[in-house]
């Protein structure tokens, strides 16, 4: 799935699923580590560069007009309107990372400890 706008390819499902609408298979929730390690360890569609999407990055998913999940569920099928890590540390605490909530579509931070689902991402501008 590539945005022409920030130039992101993003995968289509979340981690854990698979098949045709991404409809098989259940949803991976990891810690902010586990992410990071999965994310580096990645391999999809042949490339290897996937990594865990920075806050912004994330953010960009976001549909307003959507809820509960707050994304477009055509492009982004049976995505759990849930919490998903970004890459970015919390500045002001060295155990939080920041995530985004897609059941409202806000960005809010958490500790690193907790499981939290998984979206991967390569290239950018």
């Amino acid at each position: 799935m590539t945005d022409l706008s920030t130039g992101l390819i993003w995968k289509q499902r979340a981690e854990g699923l698979s098949g045709a609408g991404c409809g098989t298979g259940s949803v991976s929730a990891l810690t902010w580590q586990q992410a990071l390690q999965h994310a580096e360890a990645a391999v999809f569609a042949g490339r290897s560069d996937w990594r865990l999407p920075n806050k912004n990055e994330l953010l960009s998913l976001v549909e307003r007009r959507c809820w509960g999940p707050a994304i477009n569920a055509n492009l982004f099928p049976n995505t759990p309107g849930s919490w998903f890590w970004s890459s970015s540390p919390y500045a002001n605490h060295s155990g939080y990372a920041w995530f985004v909530a897609f059941g409202h579509g806000y960005v809010y931070y958490s500790y690193k400890i907790y499981a939290i689902y998984v979206r991967l991402v390569r290239g950018g501008q």
